[in-house]
């Protein structure tokens, strides 16, 4: 319980210091694309290559309507790159913030949260802005307000993993490769670029029911396509933010002192 308590204490005090998380989110962007005459926009440009080129090849070969599959593809491969981003990149944010930790006396989530919080959040909303206004080729309900609840829901639950692997990583350096191959085959089991009333009866149950990506997705996705989400995927969702944090949080206060000497 000590343990637990020291945990969410150092949480704590990472949001209440946010300042510092933004600033490290903003210097890994702008390190990132250093002399770079494009920028961010080129994940904006190879997103939208790839929706394209995506839509027009898949939407034919599942002869889905383009003014229906463009909307749901986008959408999923927007946020899909978000959830891949934030957990594969909160894999290494300890290990690649190595000299800070030795040096500097902060919490530790705050490199988390400068990936999950900042990072990450603020070239998804750059590639929204752009993209957004380019995928409802029919109207926009009310409904899409409740996109807002899920996705604070989403940004919990990738925090919450990316604090966990992050901890795994720094003393099992095989996780991070580990974690991307196995979200390539998560990605081919979630509908993004297929849609769900493709499947038959049994394979949605497994792939649907017991996919939590996919109920994490459906409820940001859904409302913006005007069709209001399951209450099972809201209680799904919930339910992973409330265990995965509680899980995440013992883990990080049994490991928190030995973490600088893993690194």
């Amino acid at each position: 319980m000590n343990n637990l308590i020291c945990a969410f204490d150092d949480v704590t005090k990472s949001l209440v210091r946010n300042q510092l998380f933004f600033m490290l989110g903003w210097q890994d962007v702008k390190q990132r694309y250093k002399r770079s005459k494009v920028g961010p926009f080129w994940l904006t440009i190879s997103m939208g290559v790839m929706i394209l080129t995506i839509g027009l090849v898949f939407g034919r070969i599942f002869k889905t309507p383009i003014t229906e599959f463009l909307p749901f593809l986008t959408l999923g491969l927007m946020l899909w790159g978000f959830i891949f981003s934030c957990i594969t990149e909160g894999c290494t944010s300890f290990i690649s913030s190595a000299a800070i930790i030795k040096q500097l006396s902060v919490p530790l989530p705050i490199h988390v949260f400068r990936v999950c919080l900042w990072r990450n959040d603020e070239l998804f909303g750059h590639n929204c802005r752009l993209h957004l206004s380019g995928i409802f080729m029919k109207p926009v309900y009310p409904i899409a307000l409740l996109s807002l609840l899920g996705i604070l829901l989403l940004v919990l639950n990738v925090t919450w993993m990316a604090l966990l692997l992050g901890v795994m990583s720094s003393r099992f350096r095989d996780i991070p490769q580990l974690v991307q191959n196995l979200f390539q085959v998560i990605f081919y089991l979630t509908p993004i670029i297929w849609m769900p009333h493709l499947l038959p009866a049994r394979a949605s149950t497994l792939m649907l029911d017991w996919n939590p990506f996919y109920h994490m997705l459906e409820i940001v996705r859904s409302p913006l396509l005007g069709i209001a989400p399951s209450a099972t995927s809201w209680l799904v969702s919930i339910a992973i933010a409330i265990i995965g944090w509680l899980v995440s949080l013992s883990v990080y206060g049994i490991c928190r002192n030995k973490i600088a000497y893993w690194l």
